[in-house]
């Protein structure tokens, strides 16, 4: 697996990130569901240098330029809920890409409440086979969740190329995706926290991204 991992770097993510890590600004809902679009704006445009491109001329009122025009579109596959917010960004730079929809969600244990299994019950999409899929995910915490979704896809075909994309990962969900996806597999990640709580949870993380972009459920 590659790891593209953008806190190494100074840019734009870092102002996009203060504001969803912090405990007052993230209570504004709607900039947070923006903030999560943004990021996956910028993971978006970083990720299309990796797609396949062609030669193609294009006309202009005063000439033809030859330029090089992406042929590829990927299928953008989202978990359910917190990734919508980051699948709209993805898709403002895909527009014309097919897309999958996946509720995963953690089923805790009635003997120990810190321990779970990731359950799938709704999967949305096309033919994956021979494509290029984007998985959207804005928290990489376990990896359970991500490892989870990427088996019940391959229910709907073989993939030539996976490429996950997420705001913040553990230092622990991201080495165990490293052990269990494909070496075709690029992470693409706007930071990386080093701790997991016995809850599943990343410090300092931002809290959950469900809740705060779409209100607290039951």
């Amino acid at each position: 697996m590659i790891i593209n991992d953008f806190s190494t770097e100074k840019s734009i993510l870092t102002k996009f990130l203060k504001e969803l890590r912090s405990n007052t600004i993230q209570k504004d809902s709607m900039r947070f569901r923006r903030n999560l679009e943004r990021i996956g704006e910028v993971l978006s445009y970083e990720m299309s240098k990796q797609l396949e491109y062609s030669k193609q001329d294009v006309e202009t009122p005063l000439g033809i330029k030859e330029m090089d025009i992406q042929t590829e579109q990927p299928v953008l596959c989202s978990i359910l809920r917190a990734g919508m917010p980051m699948h709209n960004g993805v898709l403002n730079y895909f527009d014309t890409a097919e897309n999958c929809l996946i509720s995963a969600y953690r089923k805790h244990h009635q003997h120990n409440k810190e321990e779970f299994d990731i359950v799938v019950e709704y999967i949305a999409a096309p033919s994956i086979e021979g494509k290029t899929i984007v998985m959207i995910d804005p928290m990489l915490a376990s990896g359970a969740s991500m490892y989870a979704t990427y088996k019940a896809l391959l229910k709907h075909g073989t993939p030539k190329a996976i490429h996950i994309l997420s705001v913040i990962g553990s230092t622990q969900g991201i080495d165990f995706i490293k052990s269990k996806f494909p070496k075709n597999t690029t992470l693409w990640i706007a930071t990386v926290d080093d701790t997991l709580n016995e809850n599943g949870y990343i410090i300092p993380g931002l809290g959950d991204a469900g809740d705060l972009a779409y209100g607290n459920k039951l």
